[in-house]
């Protein structure tokens, strides 16, 4: 079975770090910091994908749809409001009960 592009960094990124595997004690702090984290350029995607689809004003559902498509994962509230934070900055209109996220 294939892994996702996100899934794929990640076991990467442990392999490096615990090249002889993760110590017990390591499991839930590295759990809790990799749980819906997206990066930037993720991030773009997103908001370009929007666009694209011209999912314009932008509401909380529609994003969470397309992180999810993405990711293959539910959208953390941190992940929603990073790419509402994008979309305001990039002058993309969003939808009115977004304005409490983030602020």
């Amino acid at each position: 079975m294939a892994l996702s592009a996100l899934l794929s960094r990640i076991v990467a990124w442990l392999r490096a770090g615990y090249p002889h595997g993760v110590p017990d004690t390591d499991y839930i702090p590295l759990l809790s910091l990799l749980a819906g984290r997206l990066p930037e350029d993720e991030v773009r995607q997103i908001a370009a994908a929007l666009v694209q689809q011209g999912a314009l004003p932008a509401d909380k559902a529609d994003v969470g749809v397309v992180i999810t498509k993405l990711t293959d994962e539910l959208p953390s509230e941190s992940d929603l409001a990073r790419v509402r934070a994008h979309l305001v900055a990039s002058g993309w209109p969003i939808e009115n009960d977004w304005n409490d996220i983030g602020q």
